[in-house]
């Protein structure tokens, strides 16, 4: 969107033809707006309006009020983008914005296509959460620097939810329906540099500054901590949410990019890259990692498998939040030890056996695999589990589950247990005898889902 400078395209009523002449000329339009001692837009002149006073025996000298049309084609905020882009479609190259107060407020143009013109829409967006089922550490680029990582993950049907209206001022005010916190600014600089809960929210808005007044509220179907890559999910469905405003939309593999960058150096969050790659693409996928680029392989399952899939697995909330940042900086130290390093490219290699057995249907042996992730995964390092985590997981072995592990980094969040059709509900009794929250879930085959209504 080109900006324009609207002094150049205002004249008053009693400046001469003369001056609308110069403005014409500096600002390319094709117009001038007039306006009366009180900055009331009251009319339009076009270079041939100003030629035809001429003619009919205006000079340079006289006032512009002679030849401006009082009866001209303008939108307000409440005209919709349909109707602009019919106008422009039709012929016409430059359309005052006028608001309530009769005060111009922007030239439309085909090259400028104000967003507050579309502040009767609304904007939404949602992003998948992950479960991973091997190759954690992997996605780190402490590890895939010199060697080739590799996750295998699905995203499950719990979102995170971000809605937007857009303003016609500067102010942002953002809520959070998750932390119960909120954010409200006069402006972008106030809104990143005030002190808040939404921390992530504000290192998005410092990557992308948007040039406009908003209001967002966001809202997730899973706790903090749960180590399904949460924050990657809120991360998405916000950008998401801002991408809708832009005329060059940025693509998927961007989109994730932003969030790593928002989460990752700006607000200094240690981690690795799967999450943001599976909350905007979604689906079951394959993501080999190596120093110069990300491949993501979708994995095309047939139907019955992940409807099986969704029958034997049981996703568990066992009570704790987990801080994976804290846990990746461990981890990030760790792979410096040759032994760490050997212990996750062991879990490479189970990651392409796990995909084996999915694309296969042998999901027994998949359960298996998840057991054998598990025990690798806890001797990175020492924050990812506990005794109570080790209760946890012996019991549903003892209960009937095949294999297990925890998700995200972990020291709390969910376990995800694979369990035999005859056996599920033995262990889902016991989950809840012991007071943990079994959490349905369908696979979602979508990631990051944007529309706009009215």
């Amino acid at each position: 969107m080109i900006k324009i400078d609207l002094e150049k395209c205002i004249v008053n009523k009693n400046d001469t033809i003369k001056k609308a002449f110069t403005r014409l000329e500096d600002s390319n339009l094709g117009l001038v707006v007039v306006v009366d001692k009180a900055l009331n837009v009251i009319g339009v002149a076009t270079d041939g309006d100003i030629r035809r006073g001429l003619l009919n025996g205006s000079t340079l000298s006289s006032k512009i009020s002679e030849c401006y049309k009082s009866d001209f084609v303008f939108a307000t905020t409440k005209t919709t983008r349909e109707r602009l882009l019919k106008l422009l479609d039709y012929g016409y190259k430059a359309i005052p914005l006028i608001d309530d107060g009769h005060k111009l407020k922007n030239i439309v143009t085909r090259q400028n296509i104000p967003l507050n013109v579309a502040n009767s829409e609304y904007y939404r967006a949602r992003a998948p959460v992950r479960v991973s089922f091997g190759g954690g550490g992997s996605d780190l680029t402490q590890y895939f620097e010199n060697k080739t990582g590799a996750v295998i993950n699905a995203t499950v049907s719990l979102y995170s939810h971000a809605f937007m209206k857009l303003r016609e001022d500067r102010k942002i005010n953002i809520t959070s329906y998750d932390i119960n916190s909120s954010i409200h600014a006069e402006n972008l600089k106030q809104a990143i540099k005030m002190p808040s809960k939404l921390g992530l929210i504000q290192s998005i808005l410092k990557v992308i500054e948007p040039e406009f007044g908003f209001d967002l509220f966001l809202n997730s179907d899973f706790p903090v901590g749960s180590g399904l890559g949460g924050s990657s999910s809120t991360a998405a469905s916000v950008i998401g949410c801002l991408n809708m405003i832009r005329s060059e939309k940025w693509t998927s593999n961007e989109i994730a990019e932003i969030a790593f960058q928002a989460e990752r150096f700006d607000l200094g969050i240690s981690g690795g890259w799967q999450d943001q790659y599976a909350a905007v693409f979604g689906g079951f996928n394959f993501i080999e990692f190596n120093s110069t680029e990300n491949n993501i392989i979708p994995l095309k399952l047939d139907q019955k498998i992940i409807c099986e899939l969704e029958e034997s697995l049981i996703l568990c909330e066992t009570g704790i939040a987990h801080n994976s940042g804290e846990i990746h900086t461990e981890q990030k130290k760790n792979l410096n030890v040759s032994k760490i390093k050997d212990l996750v490219s062991k879990n490479v290699s189970l990651s392409y056996e796990i995909r084996n057995h999915l694309v296969k249907g042998r999901l027994k042996d998949f359960g298996k695999c998840l057991h054998q992730a598990w025990e690798l995964k806890k001797r990175f390092s020492k924050q990812i589990t506990s005794s109570y985590l080790e209760k946890i997981y012996s019991d549903a072995l003892v209960n009937g589950a095949t294999g297990g592990k925890l998700m995200g980094a972990g020291g709390g969040g969910y376990f995800l247990f694979h369990v035999l059709p005859f056996e599920k509900h033995s262990l889902t009794s016991h989950l809840k005898k012991k007071g943990l929250k079994v959490h349905p879930f369908r696979f979602e085959s979508e990631g990051l889902t944007t529309w706009t209504f009215q």
